[in-house]
């Protein structure tokens, strides 16, 4: 008896040491997947897949021996990388207010400029040691006015401020053309089990995609790399590169050449005067195409969208070309799993942004215009108590596109849920059914 005992706690044992092997060797596992293909934007892991995401770039960035800025804005920390190793770490004093527009821009850059003296149009103070990587966005030291006085708040506009002896010693480090990587914080990496309860079918969609936005876990996805016409989630982008290149308080008047795009709306007439910031409400809410060609006007047509390909380079969207602020033409193009970047950038970045997509208002620099009440917002799941924000775009002849984020109950936990899909006959019903599926099939380890 003595021995059969013996024998199952023997086996019991092994298999016990097996699993936790197994669970405690999954980060490794991961890891050991990014660098053995690190020009792949996925990875397989159990059941599932990650999504490549810019945190996990600075893995691929180490093993090559790259010498490399990190901005990690959850440590509050910029990390000097000399040929792969870790140099030297510096204090970040303040960073941009997420919720109040000024949120530092993520994503995967390039340093392509310097100045000792920085100054800064809009706030009217100097930045010492500025180290430019996009668009407005800048690593510089404590900002002073021109007669020499401080300028002291808690956070920034969305630059990255250090101490100025910090400032000096990033800016003789840095050269230009070396990689910047600005992160939110590293990924939470939760084990996702699929239960195979029931199958996801019919969905009409041509491409779409379902992930989890933190962590990158796809849940399901059909063709996620296939361009389509991406038809009125252009106008997110467009928002987005607005919202990160203006002053939201400046004002646009209307002229005859901004009126010119298919349909009008109401409210926006020739001689009107705008605040930038007013003018999202139409072009998220009711899809305006007349209020995408008036920002545009004002940012400069080619111009605008230059700067929504670049944009597309730093998030990862490999897949994503843009022709106009609107989306209307079909050359507009993008894939599931790019949008999926694009909406993991908002959640992280432009929260206003997604409020607006709701119907909600946000901080304005003044009052709105526009009786948003009355606009008709044509973000099908706006109601929706579980739906954090995200854009519909209609096009009966390519099929309609959608970018939806939500949270939704798993087993577990509440998770945050991205679902991307182009080209579908039944943009809402399509919607709903992989949202079920996903809170029915998953839980969370």
């Amino acid at each position: 008896m003595k021995e059969i005992f013996f024998t199952l706690g023997f086996i019991f044992i092994f298999l016990g040491g097996i699993l936790a092997a197994s669970f405690g060797a999954a980060a490794d596992f991961l890891s050991d997947c990014f660098l053995n293909n690190p020009g792949s934007l996925h990875y397989s892991f159990f059941n599932g897949f990650y999504l490549k995401t810019i945190e996990d770039f600075k893995q691929d960035l180490i093993s090559e021996n790259e010498s490399f800025l990190e901005v990690n804005l959850s440590e509050m920390k910029v990390k000097a990388y000399r040929a792969g190793a870790l140099f030297k770490e510096f204090a970040v004093l303040a960073k941009g207010d997420v919720e109040t527009w000024g949120g530092s821009a993520l994503g995967f850059y390039k340093v392509i400029g310097g100045n000792e003296f920085g100054y800064s149009g809009i706030s009217e103070v100097y930045m010492p040691y500025s180290l430019h990587y996009y668009g407005k966005y800048y690593i510089h030291g404590e900002p002073y006015y021109p007669n020499g006085d401080d300028l002291i708040s808690s956070v920034s506009g969305g630059c990255i401020r250090l101490s100025t002896k910090d400032a000096e010693e990033v800016y003789e480090f840095a050269e230009i053309g070396m990689p910047l990587l600005v992160l939110a914080g590293e990924k939470d990496r939760p084990t996702f089990i699929d239960s195979e309860s029931s199958e996801l079918n019919n969905v009409s969609a041509e491409s779409y995609l379902a992930a989890d936005l933190v962590s990158g876990f796809v849940f399901s996805e059909k063709d996620p790399k296939e361009q389509l016409h991406a038809s009125s989630v252009a106008k997110l982008m467009t928002a987005l590169v607005v919202a990160e290149n203006v002053d939201l308080g400046k004002s646009i008047t209307v002229n005859s050449e901004m009126l010119q795009a298919y349909g009008s709306t109401k409210g926006l007439k020739e001689g009107e005067s705008f605040r930038v910031v007013e003018l999202l409400y139409p072009l998220l809410m009711e899809s305006s195409n007349d209020a995408a060609q008036v920002l545009s006007g004002f940012l400069g047509k080619i111009r605008t969208v230059e700067m929504m390909n670049e944009k597309t380079k730093s998030m990862l969207m490999e897949n994503s070309r843009f022709v106009d602020s609107h989306g209307f033409g079909l050359e507009n193009v993008s894939c599931a799993q790019d949008m999926f970047q694009m909406a993991r950038y908002l959640f992280f970045t432009k929260p206003p942004l997604l409020e607006i997509t709701k119907g909600k208002e946000v901080r304005s620099f003044g009052g709105i215009s526009f009786d948003i009440e009355e606009m008709a917002n044509e973000n099908v799941f706006f109601k929706d108590p579980d739906f954090i924000g995200g854009k519909a775009g209609y096009s009966g002849s390519t099929g309609d596109s959608g970018l939806f984020i939500f949270r939704i109950p798993l087993k577990g936990e509440e998770r945050v849920v991205a679902i991307a899909l182009l080209g579908s006959k039944d943009l809402k019903g399509d919607t709903q059914k992989i949202y079920q599926w996903v809170g029915e099939n998953y839980s969370v380890f």
